[in-house]
């Protein structure tokens, strides 16, 4: 049992659990804060923010007398899994590259390049069940044209990845400049390029701005029985799809020699390449890697068939890939660990959502939450080496005591 203590693996959970229940802590004194110097909301309403904030996924309402009323909601359940499908990718995209050694701020720029290719695929091909006025149906099956355009997002997103490990393996750019400058070129790109496209949503005169929906074309991610668990909520497959990646990606670090070798890139880039390992070649990799990961984010989120693409958006970049960097950090970059804090951080966008829907309270308060969880995951590895610090010391006192007792039986 003190070997577990002791082990690496259970100093990170521990880390990660001080950050959330920092973060949790922050949030609700703020809400008791506000609640106690506004005489409108008061003490009661401060307590069903906090509720909220905790459990904001599980409310189901308020009883006759006003009171919130919580229990098994499938539909903000069935939400809070459709919204963590992205953010367990783009958090696998960053885990990758940081267990090379590389900072992948550029995932929202991937995400961009994954969402573009995936919707010009998917609309551009007609299949068996088109219903965009003009275009005939084709024979090509729907999963067909849906294959094709997921393995196209992530295609682009690995395209658009490996550009910054190509920077950095060959002229030694930081990544981080490289990454932040290929966002800003995907951002202007996709808008462009669904500026001069005839995807626009013309047919609803108020939707302009906005991509047709994949439905148009009969292509959707199948639900599952997902969408018969969790009725009247947007999740589908794609949350399986992701968990299954998240897996492959453990194995391949835990259980392969690619992972071994990107692992001691990671480690020690230049005593990986005395020990025959192509390090550039594996900084490209695994940015490239990253970047498919990010794409496929892109392509599940707009696959769904019942999300819509505001193309006119983008002179700011997609929230979604940045928030992979804390979903990671909060991890501690382990793959299987991804899955769990994709879905606290979604549990928590659901619980704004809550908090602005019941009480006089906005979303923005889980924002502060958010954004202090973000600040102590940067030092959740100082967190984990002064637990680590006690531990040891707690160790060495504890032996340095029962050296003094044999001493003491021993004259």
């Amino acid at each position: 049992m003190k070997d577990f203590w002791h082990k690496s693996g259970t100093r990170s959970v521990i880390a990660s659990l001080i950050s959330i229940l920092i973060g949790l802590g922050a949030g609700s004194l703020l809400i008791l804060i506000v609640g106690l110097a506004t005489p409108s909301l008061g003490l009661k309403s401060a307590w069903e923010g906090i509720r909220l904030v905790f459990a904001g996924v599980f409310s189901t309402g308020r009883d006759a007398v006003g009171g919130l009323t919580f229990g098994f909601n499938p539909s903000l359940i069935g939400n809070m899994l459709f919204r963590a499908m992205p953010l367990i990718l783009t958090g696998l995209s960053v885990a990758v590259a940081f267990k090379t050694g590389l900072f992948n701020i550029g995932a929202p720029g991937q995400y961009l390049s994954g969402t573009a290719a995936t919707l010009f695929i998917a609309l551009s091909l007609p299949s068996s069940e088109m219903t965009l006025p003009g275009i005939a149906p084709t024979g090509i099956p729907t999963w067909g044209v849906w294959v094709l355009a997921f393995l196209g997002g992530m295609l682009a997103g690995a395209l658009w990845g490996a550009i910054p490990g190509l920077l950095k393996s060959l002229l030694n750019i930081n990544e981080v400049l490289a990454c932040i400058m290929t966002n800003w070129i995907a951002a202007n790109l996709v808008t462009w390029a669904f500026d001069v496209s005839n995807l626009k949503n013309m047919v609803e005169n108020t939707k302009s701005g906005y991509i047709y929906k994949t439905t148009v074309n009969g292509v959707a991610t199948s639900g599952m029985g997902l969408d018969q668990l969790f009725p009247g909520s947007q999740v589908n497959g794609g949350i399986l799809i992701a968990m299954v990646l998240a897996v492959v990606v453990y194995v391949i670090f835990s259980r392969t020699t690619l992972g071994y070798q990107l692992k001691a890139c990671g480690a020690n880039r230049y005593a990986a390449r005395y020990a025959g390992i192509k390090d550039k070649r594996n900084i490209v990799l695994s940015m490239a890697i990253s970047g498919s990961l990010a794409g496929a984010a892109g392509a599940l989120y707009y696959l769904s068939g019942n999300t819509e693409f505001f193309w006119s958006t983008y002179q700011t970049l997609p929230a979604i890939g940045f928030n992979g960097i804390p979903v990671a950090l909060l991890a501690a970059n382990h793959p299987i660990g991804v899955i769990f804090t994709g879905m606290f951080m979604s549990m928590l966008d659901i619980a704004g959502q809550q908090l602005t829907t019941m009480t006089a309270y906005n979303e923005y308060i889980t924002d502060v939450i958010i954004a202090v969880i973000v600040y102590l995951s940067a030092f959740s590895m100082l967190i984990k080496m002064l637990i680590g610090r006690r531990r040891e010391r707690k160790h060495a006192d504890a032996s340095a005591g029962g050296a003094g007792k044999g001493k003491e039986a021993k004259a």
